[in-house]
């Protein structure tokens, strides 16, 4: 069970590695095309920079997640998974009303699954 939920919170980190990077390095180019029909072409070189931020703040949700993997006291890799957990679920509810349905099983059932696991050890 340990190490599925492991497993799990690795996966959630390395899919907001991947969204920093589109975010903060790709965004008219891997952003275009992860939000196709969501906005306007026109509209991505424009707010770079603000996707950039939202970037760094994925970036953020990663770091906590990989930081609790190398928490040798398991109470407290627990508590900081959840916390961090927690922030993506709530990001990710957040995004599926303001943005798109997508980013529910995108972002915030992984999250889901993998807090489900933590809870559960």
């Amino acid at each position: 069970m340990e190490l599925l939920s492991k497993i799990l919170i690795g996966i959630v980190a390395l899919e907001h590695l991947f969204i920093l990077y589109m975010e903060m390095f790709a965004w008219e180019t891997l952003g275009k095309k992860a939000f196709k029909g969501a906005m306007k072409d026109e509209l991505f070189q424009p707010t770079k920079t603000l996707a950039a931020n939202q970037g760094l703040y994925n970036g953020f949700l990663s770091a906590g997640l990989i930081w609790c993997l190398f928490i040798s006291n398991k109470e407290w890799s627990s508590n900081v998974a959840v916390f961090f957990l927690g922030c993506v679920i709530v990001a990710g509810i957040y995004g599926t009303f303001t943005a798109s349905k997508k980013i529910f099983f995108v972002q915030a059932l992984p999250a889901i699954l993998a807090l489900l696991f933590v809870l559960l050890q």
